[in-house]
C-alpha cells in the first residue's frame, strides 16, 4: 500500500491536552442594588431628621430652627443647615468603615473601585452629591451610565458601593436555647 502523504511525516499528537491554570488573584465585588442604596439612605434620613428635632427641641427657646418639611418657613439656612449636616454626617461615616448606620443596617459599604477602604476626601465628594445634588446625582448616573449602578459623584470620587456579609467571629458558635 502506498503512503498518500507523500514525504511528509505525522504530527504527534499529545497524550493528554495541556492543562492551562488560571490564577485567579482578583476578588469578586457584588455590587448593591439601587433598591438597597434606597432604604440605607432612608434609614439614615429617618435617623437625622429624629435627631436633628430633638436638637430643636432643645434649642426652641433660644433660636428657632424650622423643619424641612415645613416648607412655607423654608429659608437658606434652615436648607443649608440640613444638607450641611448630612454631608457632615455621610463624611465622617463613610470615610471611617466605609458605613453611615443605614449602610450597616442594608449590610452594604461604599469602596474605593478596587475594594479597599475610602479615605475622608473620595467620602466627602461622594457625599456632596448625596446631600446636595442627589436627585440630579441619581439622574443623570441612571441615564446617563446605565448598568453600572453609579451615580456621577461615586464616578467622580471612584467609589462604589458594595454589598457586604455579616460574619460571625471566628472560633465562635451560638446555639439557641429552645423556647
Amino acid at each position: 500500500m502506498e503512503n498518500d502523504s507523500a514525504g511528509t511525516e505525522p504530527v504527534p499528537q499529545p497524550e493528554s491536552e495541556p492543562v492551562c491554570i488560571r490564577q485567579d488573584t482578583g476578588k469578586t465585588l457584588h455590587l448593591a442594588k439601587w433598591l438597597t442604596r434606597f432604604w440605607a439612605w432612608l434609614i439614615d434620613v429617618i435617623l437625622i431628621i429624629l435627631f436633628l428635632n430633638i436638637v430643636r427641641g432643645i434649642l426652641e427657646p433660644v433660636w428657632t430652627i424650622h423643619f424641612l418639611w415645613d416648607w412655607q418657613h423654608w429659608g437658606l439656612f434652615e436648607i443649608g443647615f440640613e444638607t450641611i449636616f448630612f454631608f457632615l454626617y455621610w463624611t465622617i461615616t463613610e470615610s471611617y468603615k466605609g458605613q453611615s448606620i443605614g449602610k450597616m443596617v442594608m449590610n452594604i459599604r461604599v469602596v474605593n473601585r478596587d475594594g479597599t477602604k475610602i479615605h475622608y476626601g473620595a467620602a466627602a465628594v461622594e457625599s456632596f452629591g448625596k446631600a446636595f445634588l442627589l436627585p440630579f446625582d441619581c439622574l443623570i448616573g441612571w441615564l446617563g451610565m446605565s448598568g453600572t449602578k453609579l451615580r456621577v459623584f461615586n464616578r467622580i470620587s471612584n467609589t462604589i458601593v458594595i454589598n457586604t456579609d455579616y460574619k460571625e467571629p471566628e472560633g465562635i458558635s451560638y446555639i439557641k436555647d429552645r423556647e
